[in-house]
């Protein structure tokens, strides 16, 4: 009988959210991570100032993965709401900003870390932890001085 080492992976998925209150405008993220059999691990609530929803978006992301990371992650499945980014994230949209085009780097340095990432689009009801989480961002970036734009 041959013994297997035990299973060393640890999957995490995620689910990310951005919001912007103006666009740009007030903005936050959100991220609810999660053990592959759905139990809370970690969550992100954090206002990042003045950004445009996309900009929110990916600030998620890249939060959501350091996360991951900082956790011990070897595979990911980040879920978000943002069909812009999944798609992009997945080469399958062109990014033409400028800023995007610097964060979409910084989330693709971050996937190298791990054996495993996968991207899907969740409908926004299914990302409603992830949604609560940036507008709390939000909400603390306010109640700590943050002014929105005139």
């Amino acid at each position: 009988m041959r013994v297997l080492p035990p299973d060393r992976r640890l999957r995490l998925n995620l689910h990310c959210d951005g919001a912007a209150r103006g666009n740009p405008g007030p903005a936050g993220v959100g991220v609810h991570v999660a053990d592959e059999h759905g139990r809370p691990v970690a969550e992100i609530a954090e206002g990042i100032g003045i950004a445009t929803n996309n900009v929110a978006e990916y600030t998620a992301a890249i939060r959501g993965l350091e996360r991951a990371r900082d956790l011990g992650a070897t595979e990911v499945h980040l879920r978000s709401d943002s069909k812009l980014l999944i798609e992009q994230l997945a080469g399958r949209w062109k990014i033409k900003n400028k800023n995007l085009i610097v964060l979409h780097r910084k989330v693709r340095a971050l996937v190298e870390g791990f054996e495993r990432v996968t991207f899907e689009h969740v409908p926004r009801e299914r990302n409603v932890e992830a949604d609560h989480l940036a507008n709390v961002g939000v909400d603390a970036w306010l109640a700590a001085g943050g002014e929105p734009r005139a």
